[in-house]
């Protein structure tokens, strides 16, 4: 596997880039981790993890247009990179083969 980090948190907010696709956002991304976690997270532990995949090339962000809604403030969007789509395909690649290697006992 390459040498790309990315922390267990950094994979779930990438994971959630690629599924919200061009409507990811902080706050949508915040959510939807929220709802499959069943916890609540921080808004600026995103908003961190974001920049710093940013800074690896694994997500480019995007200015939404300005909205009388939002008191004249843009979104900023993200969606995942070819890089990002990769890493993200080699940890899953990784755990899966170890957890295939499991042995097949009962743990009930």
């Amino acid at each position: 596997m390459a040498q790309h980090s990315l922390g267990e948190f950094e994979e779930l907010v990438l994971l959630m880039v690629a599924a919200l696709h061009d409507e990811a956002y902080g706050v949508s991304i915040l959510s939807g981790l929220e709802k499959e976690l069943g916890k609540s997270l921080n808004i600026s532990a995103v908003h961190v993890a974001l920049k710093r995949m940013e800074e690896k090339d694994f997500v480019k962000s995007r200015f939404g247009g300005i909205t009388e809604d939002r008191g004249g403030r843009r979104k900023k969007y993200y969606v995942i990179t070819a890089l990002g789509k990769r890493v993200l395909d080699e940890q899953f690649a990784l755990r899966s083969n170890i957890y295939n290697r499991i042995p097949k006992i009962s743990f009930g």
